[in-house]
């Protein structure tokens, strides 16, 4: 059985935006978040399902759910 997921702490519709576009507005809200928060992501562009999976690897934050249109994506924890 696939452990629980967690609660979003925030939740944001990105609708349409495109890759370059998405994956900056992405950065900038996650850098507001506080370290171990999950950001619930609802990406509708049809690059979204390989961007934001790419954007999580690249930078570190743990994609905790990812069936597109909906991402969970965490807030790396300071060590």
């Amino acid at each position: 059985m696939p452990p629980e997921l967690p609660t979003p702490d925030v939740e944001w519709d990105a609708g349409p935006l495109g890759c370059g576009d998405l994956v900056l507005a992405l950065k900038l809200r996650m850098k507001t978040l506080r370290p171990g928060a999950v950001l619930r992501l609802l990406a509708r562009d049809p690059g979204a399902p390989e961007d934001v999976p790419s954007w999580c690897r690249m930078t570190g934050h743990p994609l905790l759910l990812a069936e597109p249109p909906v991402y969970l994506i965490e807030k790396p924890r300071e060590v």
